[in-house]
């Protein structure tokens, strides 16, 4: 599972690893082992708008989608998506699940999954019943979700209890609007990831226009800490105390101090504001 507050650039992140994985190619810091089919199943967003972001996200990859890649959206389908929480509507997505189909998105359950309220754990069975069946056929499910206002994903913690791997995106702390699909990931559940494999790390997309108006998209990341030592590094610098940053970034005072010495022994940092 993938989940975030709307609008902080879910999509686009499934529909890089998609891109990735169909491609064979690399995204942020994981690597795939060959191009796999995909199914993308889009419950919000009209055709039009899907095959753009991916005409985008493709013109600024290193390798061309050489697996099928399969989109589906509500305004392309004659009866719209069906209830994904329903059997026959399970059965309908089946007819369109190949054997090179090895990733199938699922983006997102509010609207994908519509019987049921979504904070009863017995509404979840099916759906989760459907996905164990998937992964018994050797598919892999990504399920890209809301989080509530209590900041974790939005509905029964019962989602959870299969998933091998569930990630958290969150707004960094001097996130602003215009910084576009700036985020941090957390690896908040994890089987068979280990060490730096899950150590939170910030992923920030930007945007360019070449001379012809093709638009091109660049990924970059950099670990947490790194992040969070480059912020503060820019606060001191700016005369910030250390009690000041550690308050503005929500981190510990002590995280700061180091961060400081840090800068002192690297001769980024001069100053002394406190």
């Amino acid at each position: 599972m993938l989940y975030s507050t709307r609008g902080l650039g879910k999509t686009w992140m499934a529909l890089a690893i998609a891109n990735a994985v169909a491609s064979n190619d690399s995204f942020l810091s994981w690597e795939t082992e060959s191009p796999e089919g995909v199914l993308y199943i889009d419950g919000e967003m009209p055709m039009a708008v899907m095959q753009e972001r991916l005409a985008q996200i493709v013109a600024s990859s290193s390798k061309e989608i050489s697996a099928p890649f399969s989109i589906i959206t509500p305004d392309a389908q004659e009866f719209g998506i069906p209830d994904l929480s329903r059997t026959d509507g399970q059965e309908r997505i089946n007819k369109l699940i190949t054997d090179e189909t090895k990733l199938i998105v699922m983006d997102n359950l509010s609207s994908l999954t519509r019987t049921g309220k979504e904070n009863e754990g017995e509404s979840w069975l099916p759906v989760q019943e459907w996905a164990l069946r998937l992964r018994s056929m050797g598919k892999t499910v990504l399920f890209v979700h809301h989080s509530g206002k209590s900041g974790q994903q939005r509905g029964t913690s019962r989602r959870e209890d299969v998933m091998d791997t569930v990630i958290s995106l969150k707004k960094p702390v001097d996130y602003k609007q215009q910084d576009g699909a700036c985020f941090e990931i957390h690896f908040e559940k994890n089987r068979g990831l280990y060490g730096d494999d899950v150590k939170p790390f910030e992923a920030r997309l930007t945007s360019n226009s070449s001379d012809d108006g093709t638009k091109t998209h660049k990924w970059s990341w950099k670990s947490l800490e790194e992040s969070n030592f480059e912020k503060v590094f820019r606060l001191y610098s700016g005369g910030m105390t250390q009690s000041e940053i550690a308050e503005e970034l929500v981190i510990n005072k002590s995280t700061v101090s180091r961060y400081v010495s840090r800068g002192k022994n690297d001769g980024k940092i001069t100053q002394q504001n406190d």
